[in-house]
């Protein structure tokens, strides 16, 4: 990472003025490597791991002719079309019908090729594995399951890095930590990290949406389901069938699964906009829940609570 000319510490927040809480901290992952998001930590980093094993300089193009084919709802396609460019790769996006032309753009403006692939997620995911196999392009889905888990492990290796990072920023140890998650890959890397230098001290939340509860109905079931339900406005958050290695993680790292609604994520982002944390409502939603009082209630949070939070991305 240390090799990256834009890599570089994100900025831990003071945001206690958003409960009545002695403390909390949000790690702000908005000016992450230019990126606006911590998924730049992921993706690109499997392809900056790969041009390092080329022994091959940066300058030299390293991975050309090689090419990377995802499905994105957003930020992850960002870090798969940057991490190709920096290091002479091609890069194939597959969004669905309902992603908006202006993150068509945004993908195209820093080299990658768009593919339309499909009314959701699920049916893009399907067209970037089809695709891939056809054409011997390298699949990099930040999801995983049975038969492909060693590109989304190493993925998830790249998220330790905010991790590590609040870890030394935090000046005391967190009594609690909200972590919102889609397919999990964020909430996994970071509650395995965080229980290795933290062990059992902090309580770990895990946080989705209503409406695809995918690790929380999984856990309670004992076995990964697909949790059908109608679109949620927190989009990037809102998969219906979690990654396989983040749903072992949780299973052992995590103690509390619990969902919100669109409408209790979307009421409490004016407030951290105000707070100088403007984010959409997946960037958000572990500090909505933060802030929610039913919420705190429930896990007996009072005024002496140390909560630690991640804020995912900056605002559409």
């Amino acid at each position: 990472m240390s090799q990256c000319p834009k890599a570089a510490q994100t900025p831990l927040a003071d945001a206690s003025d958003l409960a009545p809480v002695q403390h909390l901290w949000v790690k702000d992952e908005r000016p992450r490597m230019g990126l606006g998001s911590f998924k730049a930590l992921g993706a690109a980093y499997v392809i900056a791991s790969h041009a390092a094993k080329s022994g091959s300089a940066i300058d030299q193009s390293p991975l050309a002719g090689r090419s990377y084919a995802t499905a994105s709802a957003g930020n992850h396609g960002l870090s798969v079309a940057a991490g190709a460019r920096v290091f002479g790769a091609d890069a194939i996006v597959y969004i669905a019908e309902t992603v908006p032309e202006s993150f068509a753009e945004r993908l195209r403006g820093i080299g990658a090729r768009v593919v339309r692939g499909g009314k959701d997620y699920a049916a893009a995911m399907s067209a970037a594995q089809a695709d891939a196999a056809a054409n011997g392009w390298i699949l990099l889905s930040d999801s995983s399951w049975e038969g492909y888990t060693d590109l989304p492990h190493l993925l998830m290796e790249g998220y330790l890095q905010m991790a590590a990072e609040a870890v030394t920023q935090c000046p005391q140890v967190p009594t609690h930590v909200f972590l919102q998650a889609g397919v999990g890959g964020m909430a996994g890397a970071v509650a395995a990290y965080l229980r290795q230098e933290w062990h059992d001290a902090p309580q770990i939340i895990v946080v989705e949406p209503a409406d695809a509860p995918a690790l929380q109905a999984s856990i309670a079931a004992g076995e990964s389901v697909f949790a059908d339900g109608p679109d949620s406005i927190m989009g990037r958050l809102d998969c219906k069938e979690p990654s396989l290695i983040a749903l072992n993680g949780l299973a052992r790292d995590a103690d509390v699964f619990l969902t919100l609604t669109d409408e209790e994520v979307v009421s409490a982002l004016p407030q951290m906009a105000d707070a100088g944390l403007a984010t959409t409502a997946s960037g958000g939603a572990g500090i909505a829940a933060a802030m929610h009082p039913q919420v705190r209630a429930r896990l007996g949070i009072n005024k002496d609570a140390r909560i630690l939070c991640f804020l995912s991305e900056v605002p559409d």
